[in-house]
């Protein structure tokens, strides 16, 4: 079952458009000291446990595969969010995972 999961992740991203709303580099409009690690963005017209559509990070990475998963806890917002990574490498994946600790 689990590898259904992993899966499933992978048809839903080949199925949907990416939509990039938050480049690498740029500024976080919450914490303005803060640049995003790797391109930030969505699966258009998903729905994730948020409501909203499903984010995925894009790493480095030149073959475009599901990596991983990062579910994350925001006590001030009072939500979680799934988050997909996507074509990360090691070192995508530990920026991604540092710039969501705040």
């Amino acid at each position: 079952m689990i590898h259904d999961f992993w899966e499933y992740l992978q048809q839903l991203t080949d199925t949907s458009q990416i939509i990039i709303d938050r480049l690498k580099g740029s500024t976080h409009q919450g914490y303005p000291d803060r640049q995003y690690p790797g391109d930030y963005g969505f699966l258009d017209g998903t729905t994730s446990i948020d409501t909203r559509e499903l984010d995925i990070w894009v790493g480095s990475l030149s073959e475009k595969k599901v990596v991983g998963a990062l579910c994350t806890v925001d006590l001030l917002k009072r939500d979680t969010e799934l988050n997909m990574l996507y074509g990360c490498t090691y070192d995508d994946i530990q920026a991604i995972y540092k710039s969501c600790q705040h």
